[in-house]
């Protein structure tokens, strides 16, 4: 955990705000997306502010509602997050959302039953008509977005069931005379398709609020922002290239001056081809070789989360190094980062959150320096899309902030590997193969095999996941040089070899995508390797993985136009080492976008 002083700066004040005092707190209940539920209130133009889920009644009282979030765990589990149950009785209208129905569901004497699998991704929600301010207008069948294990079975006294799934049959739950409402999908992501209505029936209509946050001036307010942290001293940022770091970089410029922020780029050998000489063009910025140091420290190492660690403590090494031969060490140097909040929160960044995968720039050695107050990351608070919204007030060229994300480890979390080798388990519903990724589940990390089919059929994929326990993805074999029930799952750690094979792999995909004007047309577009192969020449595959998102917290899957699949397919099965192509068919969640 970071300090006290660093958890709070997690949410900074960086619009111009009309009233002193927030009108909806949101309690924290370690939801992977509490904070967004914040964010989208500060959308409609309420201000809005995040208190732990255990905050006093008394000390929420000033509020005009109140919103509680999904979280990770049951309500049956010792020590999981809870609320003051007077909230439910002093007159404050409450929402519960996700883990939140069931919280207040059970903390009110309703029935909450423990799930083994659980409903994940897009589900068809059936919303009664009614006469109520929340889900009045609102009624029939509707697209949500579902991230649960346990669901509610029994309504406390004075609540109606007012919505339903095909497998959650207490979606939407109701006391309008106490105005006390829930549902167990997330209104508050983008691909719940009436998700704002929701919330704006809430904060408008139930809680009767008035708009009172102004989001213009971001800049300017995050300029002040920096001097303030910075003070006296200079910034060093180690940059990639991608939008984050770029922006975060402008902003320190723009704020502290030229002279104040130096700017290094360190090519770790795991970046996409070209990825290096183009950042190297870059103003301002130097280029640092590091390749032999990154890849001898990974060689033969197979679990993700060691490689995000390795990788992590590894640039805190290089960054000390560069630091100190550039004359920089001293204490009139502070680091940089293009953190944003989707590191944080996935890397367990709040008090009941659980850790989905450990970014980078949240491994050990970077939360000391953040409790030293030695890091300055300005967007730490900011999702993908503001990001861009703020490099644009920038006036920073679109081809830097409209680049497809790329993680910080590089390709290193694109090549999976394996410890030991495995042959395919034929099932009814396709083949189990023994090459986990790396999912979120009801809040939570999973990490489990993945499931091979023959179809490119994105809603038998949501279904099986649903359906079985044990697997958190789901594939479709596009093309594969033998029949897959043949093929095996090689032992393979990381290699130099391994990474150039991803990289080529990349190279083609990409390639294919700007020219076909198909990568304009999704978020991200990660090429994934894997050690499921044909033999001993042909002993890896490739994964398409294209996703539309808006901000990276949840992201559906998308299908690639036949003939461009076909075109991906034959150039890919004519390189090296390549025994198949498949399509990543799992939505976010219940598959992280990235695998590890």
């Amino acid at each position: 955990m970071v300090g006290a002083s660093a958890q709070r700066d997690f949410f900074p004040c960086y619009h111009r705000r009309l009233n002193p005092n927030p009108q909806i707190l949101v309690l924290d209940a370690g939801g992977q997306y509490c904070h967004l539920i914040d964010r989208k209130v500060r959308d409609l133009g309420v201000y809005a502010e995040i208190r732990p889920s255990d905050t006093p009644a008394e000390k929420l009282a000033a509020a005009r509602g109140i919103i509680i979030s999904g979280g990770p765990s049951s309500v049956y589990d010792a020590g999981s997050p809870t609320v003051d149950p007077a909230i439910f009785s002093f007159g404050l209208p409450v929402f519960g959302i996700c883990y939140g129905q069931q919280l207040m569901a059970h903390a009110l004497g309703g029935e909450v039953r423990k799930g083994d699998r659980g409903e994940y991704g897009l589900a068809t929600l059936e919303l009664d008509d009614a006469a109520d301010p929340l889900f009045q207008g609102l009624a029939g069948r509707q697209q949500v977005w579902m991230s649960h294990r346990d669901a509610v079975a029994g309504l406390p006294e004075g609540f109606s069931a007012a919505g339903r799934t095909s497998t959650c049959a207490i979606a939407a739950i109701a006391a309008p005379a106490r105005k006390l409402y829930a549902v167990q999908f997330h209104p508050e992501v983008v691909h719940t398709e009436r998700g704002k209505e929701y919330l704006a029936n809430f904060v408008f209509r139930v809680c009767g609020c008035e708009k009172d946050w102004n989001p213009r001036g971001r800049v300017p307010a995050l300029e002040a922002e920096i001097r303030q942290s910075v003070g006296g001293r200079n910034v060093f940022f180690f940059v990639s290239g991608g939008v984050d770091s770029s922006v975060a970089l402008a902003l320190c410029v723009r704020a502290l001056g030229e002279n104040r922020v130096r700017g290094v780029y360190v090519d770790t050998g795991l970046m996409r081809e070209g990825e290096s000489e183009f950042v190297g063009k870059l103003p301002g910025v130097a280029v640092e070789r590091a390749a032999d140091r990154f890849l001898g420290a990974l060689e033969g190492v197979t679990e993700p989360e060691r490689k995000r660690h390795i990788i992590g403590e590894e640039f805190v090494r290089v960054q000390e190094r560069v630091m100190a031969e550039r004359g920089l060490a001293e204490g009139s140097w502070i680091l940089g980062q293009g953190t944003i909040y989707p590191d944080t929160i996935e890397s367990g960044g709040s008090a009941n959150a659980a850790v989905i995968k450990t970014h980078h720039n949240r491994v050990e050695g970077i939360r000391k320096l953040i409790e030293a107050g030695r890091i300055v990351e300005p967007l730490k608070s900011f999702y993908k899309d503001e990001v861009r919204e703020v490099g644009r007030e920038l006036g920073l060229p679109s081809e830097l902030i409209d680049r497809h994300p790329f993680p910080g480890p590089g390709l290193a979390i694109r090549c999976l590997c394996s410890a030991a080798p495995g042959a395919l388990r034929a099932t009814p519903d396709g083949f189990i193969a023994p090459v986990s990724s790396v999912g979120v589940q009801g809040d939570s990390r999973s990490y489990a095999p993945v499931l091979a089919i023959e179809a490119m059929d994105h809603d038998r994929a949501t279904d099986l996941i649903n359906r079985l326990s044990g697997i958190n993805r789901v594939i479709g074999a596009v093309r594969t040089a033998v029949p897959l029930g043949r093929m095996q799952v090689s032992a393979a750690g990381l290699s130099r070899d391994r990474i150039e094979r991803v990289r080529r792999a990349d190279a083609t995909v990409r390639r294919l995508s700007h020219r076909s004007g198909f990568d304009h047309r999704v978020w991200q577009f990660p090429v994934i390797l894997i050690p499921l192969g044909a033999d001993a020449q042909r002993p890896d595959s490739v994964v398409l993985r294209p996703v539309d998102s808006v901000d990276g917290m949840t992201a559906r899957s998308v299908t690639i136009d036949a003939p461009l699949l076909e075109e991906m397919c034959a150039e890919l099965l004519a390189q090296e080492g390549i025994a198949g192509v498949f399509l990543d068919l799992t939505h976010k969640p219940p598959g992280t976008i990235e695998w590890e």
